[in-house]
């Protein structure tokens, strides 16, 4: 079970350093990754940071392998996730699921969460505030799983991360740096449900995920 390098503990003191200090503990010790995200998950699953907080049944923290060399983010728990305190547990993730076993990969392989880790009333778009909220939770999650590549799972997802507000056709099939990891777009599987013309170039996309590992084995 790998722990928790140097080089990422000073990425989390950096983030601390930002302003944000209470998803901290007081003193980070080497402990495993596993332990360390736990940790971090009980002690804010109570977050009271914005007014999601006051319509979630759960806290939705994330999901999968700590080494992941992929790290998946949607945009929000939807009802199923928001019930069962999983990411990505309804129709949209059974079809992830699906996507990853094309590429030979399983959920068991990969981390999978988003942008803000409780539900949005009747799956609305998150707003500003609650996805600045959220955000250090995220940040921190990456610095400690340190993935080779991140997939973002839709528009709003994407235009978080790459802080942009471009259409998803114009993210698609390209990687950008984001922090030690290389970042790529393709559609939210709910997205694929809705219209199975998308259903193609998600595959497209893919293919890319699939090839970029398969260059960078670790």
């Amino acid at each position: 079970m790998s722990t928790l390098s140097e080089a990422q503990l000073r990425k989390i003191e950096l983030l601390k350093l930002s302003g944000i200090q209470d998803i901290f503990k007081p003193e980070v010790q080497i402990v495993s990754k596993d332990k360390y995200l736990e940790e971090l998950r009980t002690e804010n699953e109570h977050c009271k940071r914005c007014k999601l907080a006051a319509t979630r049944k759960s806290f939705v923290w994330g999901q999968g392998n700590t080494d992941a060399r992929v790290v998946f983010i949607g945009e929000g728990p939807g009802e199923q996730e928001d019930e069962q305190g999983v990411p990505f547990v309804g129709k949209a993730g059974q079809l992830l699921t699906k996507m990853l076993e094309a590429i030979e990969l399983s959920r068991e392989e990969v981390y999978i969460t988003n942008i803000v880790k409780c539900r949005p009333p009747q799956n609305r778009n998150p707003e500003e505030d609650e996805i600045q909220a959220c955000l250090p939770f995220l940040l921190t999650q990456l610095s400690i799983i340190q993935p080779s590549i991140i997939c973002a799972l839709g528009k709003v997802a994407a235009n978080v991360l790459l802080q942009n507000d471009n259409s998803l056709g114009s993210m698609r099939q390209k990687f950008y740096n984001f922090r030690d990891s290389k970042l790529m777009v393709t559609y939210h599987p709910s997205a694929l449900l809705r219209n199975s013309q998308w259903k193609r170039p998600a595959w497209e996309d893919l293919k890319m995920l699939k090839r970029e590992l398969q260059k960078n084995v670790r």
